[in-house]
């Protein structure tokens, strides 16, 4: 390639770059993917880069396609130079950063070893501007690739630029760049035909004839590479319908030609080994009998690979070259020459590696070597590695039985790393393999999880059935926790009625009666109507000790507190799962703590915890590279009449439903609901509740409820009313909690217009911590008050709702209460912007933790971003609030109650 100073028809690329550059040298940090098919000039851009980045610490990592089964392999090349300011990390981290790179024992959380790159990075920085440069970034282990996105996503406020080179996503390119390609794009084209005239005048010597040269530019077709390879091969190559890389690689074979058989062993050895340690290749060399100096000395004239204190082959597409052109005799013989050389104890998994590409057929022993390979990735937080040892160890593996416990071993380690196609494709391997019920249980269970990862696959929850059944009689335990899972999963799709149906259907056939009732027979029990035989169960399982039903199955327990309309519940399972979220660096236990949290702060009235611990919940997603959790977004916008943001998210969600996505049905016609209500538009609130209620699933149906009595009645339809009310008031009485008797009190006084049920209505929710319900239930009395003419009594209750209302920023049903007080003649005085309104979500998340007593670096930990980022957010937080210190923060009354 050409050096960067000779970079043509790159300007708009190199403007890029610069600007990346420049931001960095500034304090904004950022990130920028070239991407482009083999020999377009990225790595000429990536020289460019550091050319540009003068003054800065420039740390380079290169991925290796056979490297990418060795988890932080291209991470342990960025950070070996900086190793030293491993110190200045917290020690969870640095712990971290040591066990991924194999020096200390212990299992890191992807999300730990991100974060202490974050930290590793922003530390160097400290001292000098930092120019991460990636270079065949789809070549990335999957561990590497997902800490190099996530740290790409966290230094908008350091001086961090960070440059990767991405051959363009193709059939053959690995799925782990797919978070890569979520970073800020550049394609690098084609030259045109007059920058590729000037390239080539550029780099050849001598004066080439006119038809040659054009020829030569037709052929290479703007690729620069193939433009500086093609006079090479004396411009023969033939270009019949192939690729450009291809057509580079195949020059790069017509160098081999006319080369001795050891030369060319050499350059196979050299190919094979993605370490080009030459500590490995002479020894290796030795092995197989080459004449070390003479062969080498042919295979150097080539130009193709330089030997020095590192072997390094003039360009990538030239060691792929060279190793395809191998035949497979000669492949076996290098990789096994390179397994003897390589050292058991400190490089075993490279070992391992490549006596798998030495074995002919299959071999137990490499095989269980291999096994050992993955448990040791898995150790060091690299799933995906072990999914890929695993299913070498599957190919190699001679003995049957332990063909299909390795099988079902590497299927599970592929869901869980994300490789659900290639999960699948195994497991349909041993589907026709001589397997107990056990196994046959196991294969259906792996069947589910898979069927739950695809859209618009319904399977899931019939697979775990059928696991179910074949374990009722070998583990009766285990078969009553199938059918949970299958319940609490098909109730998490949502609109899983049919499904439901079946799941207790076949539980009530096959799953033995425990002595005592449990949750499976509470479940059977509740879908019967049977409330009284239920509700006692589902309380005891929400308050038993050591709260096994929420870590086990948070989403059911939710739902349980709903039905029972228990308002402690809820924030202790938001506290309790934000435990062991934060130690094992878990975002999904994470997201759901903040989402539960977020819930049910709407519904507590406290509108700046809601938006805060929705802001943890996109902070981490963001971390993640996941979208937002919906559900509790959706209620935040309809509970505060946000019309247009409130029906964006119910028709992304309804999408992401008609397309297989999960979520509950239930809970997004609910929250339709309750936006209607608010907006006093009955019909659409009728048609979203009669929905949620009539066609919902098992649990959510109740909290409907009373947004279809409030929507019917005022819709005129009493029967409706009626019906909704009867079967309200029968789910309420089982609960027994006093927010249930209050909403039931205000939905009863819709129905029968009598006052003394809005009195109590009123009366029991004063005491409830949902300041909503309370300030409807003053709102409904009112509008009820007013139509009988009794003014001064409606106005009473009218104003107490928009206070209520509007301080718990519930705005669409606050405007119904000052619609009503202008109509009863009443001036109704705006109120001044809150924090929540002056400040984005994340500076509302980060204000929320300083004002708890949080240091810089703990907010930092909490929402996986950098101290700088934190300090940046707190300046523009004390601006926008007037305040000068973080005691200021503390006492600031919109942020008190944190």
């Amino acid at each position: 390639m050409p050096g960067a100073e000779l970079l043509v028809g790159r300007h708009g690329e190199k403007r890029r770059v610069d600007e990346l550059i420049g931001a960095a040298r500034a304090g904004r940090g950022g990130a920028l993917v070239l991407g482009g098919e083999a020999g377009i000039g990225k790595s000429t851009l990536l020289e460019h880069a550091e050319q540009a980045a003068s003054g800065f610490r420039v740390l380079r990592a290169s991925g290796a396609e056979f490297e990418q089964e060795l988890p932080y392999s291209a991470l342990h090349q960025l950070c070996v130079p900086v190793l030293e300011h491993l110190a200045e990390l917290p020690d969870r981290h640095r712990d971290a950063l040591r066990i991924a790179f194999g020096l200390a024992d212990g299992t890191p959380q992807p999300f730990q070893a991100g974060l202490a790159i974050l930290e590793l990075v922003t530390a160097v920085s400290s001292a000098q501007p930092v120019l991460c440069v990636i270079d065949d970034a789809q070549w990335l282990d999957a561990a590497s690739s997902q800490a190099m996105a996530f740290l790409a996503r966290r230094v908008g406020a350091d001086p961090v630029a960070i440059v990767l080179a991405l051959r363009s996503p193709s059939t053959g390119t690995p799925s782990t760049v797919g978070e890569l390609t979520a970073l800020p794009w550049l394609a690098v084209d084609r030259l045109s035909d007059q920058d590729a005239k000037t390239l080539l005048t550029a780099r050849n010597p001598f004066p080439l004839d006119d038809r040659v040269r054009d020829r030569l530019i037709a052929e290479a077709d703007g690729n620069p590479l193939a433009l500086l390879e093609l006079p090479r091969a004396g411009g023969f190559i033939p270009p019949a319908a192939s690729s450009v890389p291809s057509r580079i690689e195949d020059g790069f074979r017509a160098r081999l030609a006319g080369l001795s058989a050891d030369a060319r062993l050499l350059l196979t050895l050299a190919s094979a080994d993605p370490t080009g340690d030459p500590g490995l290749l002479w020894p290796a060399a030795g092995a197989l009998d080459i004449d070390v100096p003479v062969a080498g000395a042919a295979a150097a004239a080539t130009g193709l690979v330089e030997f020095a204190a590192r072997i390094r082959f003039c360009h990538p597409l030239a060691r792929s070259a060279v190793y395809h052109a191998a035949e497979d005799g000669q492949l076996r013989a290098v990789h096994g020459a390179l397994a003897e050389v390589t050292d058991p104890l400190t490089a075993p998994d490279r070992r391992a590696w490549h006596r798998a590409q030495a074995s002919v057929g299959p071999d137990e022993d490499v095989a269980a070597d291999l096994e050992r390979c993955a448990s040791r990735a898995r150790s060091r937080g690299g799933v995906a590695a072990a999914a890929e040892f695993l299913e070498r160890s599957v190919a190699l593996s001679l003995d049957p039985e332990r063909r299909v416990e390795r099988t079902l071993t590497a299927v599970r380690t592929g869901i869980e790393a994300g490789a659900i196609d290639r999960a699948a494709g195994l497991l349909t391997t041993i589907e026709t393999a001589s397997l107990d019920e056990f196994q046959r249980a196991q294969v259906d269970l792996l069947g589910s999880r898979i069927a739950f990862t695809r859209p618009g696959d319904s399977s899931g929850p019939s697979l775990t059935v059928s696991a179910a059944r074949r374990l009722s009689e070998l583990d009766p335990d285990r078969a009553r926790d199938c059918f949970l899972d299958a319940l609490e999963t098909s109730l998490v799709v949502g609109r899983a009625g049919g499904v439901v149906n079946e799941v207790l259907t076949a539980a009530r056939a096959v799953a033995p009666a425990p002595s005592s009732p449990d949750l499976l027979e509470a479940l059977i029990a509740f879908a019967e109507h049977d409330y009284r035989t239920s509700i006692p169960i589902f309380r005891d399982a929400l308050h038993a000790e050591g709260g096994h039903l929420w870590s086990r199955r948070p989403a059911l327990a939710s739902m349980i507190a709903a039905e029972l309309w228990d308002t402690d519940t809820p924030t202790a399972i938001a506290e309790w799962l934000v435990k062991p979220g934060r130690e094992s660096g878990s975002p999904l236990l994470l997201r759901l703590a903040f989402a539960q949290e977020a819930l049910h702060a709407i519904l507590a009235g406290n509108l700046g915890l809601a938006l805060a611990a929705s802001a943890e919940e996109e902070a981490i997603a963001d971390a993640a590279g996941e979208p937002p959790l919906m559900y509790h977004r959706l209620q935040l916008a309809a509970m505060r009449g946000r019309r247009e943001e409130a029906m964006g998210l119910l028709r992304t969600a309804t999408t992401a439903k008609s397309s297989g996505g999960t979520g509950q049905v239930t809970n997004l016609h609910w929250a339709a609901a309750v936006l209607h209500n608010g907006l006093a538009d009955y019909p659409a609130a009728l048609a979203a509740a009669r929905e949620a209620t009539e066609h919902g699933d098992l649990f959510l149906i109740g909290v409907a409820l009373p947004e279809l009595v409030e929507a019917a009645v005022k819709c005129r339809e009493p029967a409706v009313a009626a019906r909704a009310l009867e079967s309200l008031t029968e789910r309420a009485q089982a609960a027994g909690t006093t927010l249930g008797r209050g909403v039931t009190a205000y939905s009863r006084g819709l129905v029968t217009g009598v006052e003394d049920d809005y009195r109590e209505a009123v009366e029991c929710l004063e005491v409830s911590p949902l300041l909503p319900y309370l300030g409807r239930a003053h709102l409904l009395y009112g509008e009820w008050l007013r139509r009988k003419g009794r003014l001064k009594d409606c106005l009473r209750e009218l104003r107490a709702a928009h206070e209520l209302l509007s301080s718990a920023g519930a705005d669409g049903f606050a405007r119904r209460a000052a619609d009503e007080l202008r109509a009863a003649g009443q001036r109704v005085e705006g109120r001044s912007a809150q924090a929540h309104e002056k400040l984005t979500m994340q500076q509302l998340a980060v204000a929320r933790l300083v004002a708890s007593g949080a240091a810089s670096n703990e907010v930092a930990t909490t929402l996986f971003i950098s101290k700088r980022t934190v300090d940046a957010h707190l300046r523009m937080i004390f601006r926008k609030l007037g305040v000068t210190s973080r005691r200021q923060l503390k006492d600031h009354p919109d942020l008190m109650g944190h």
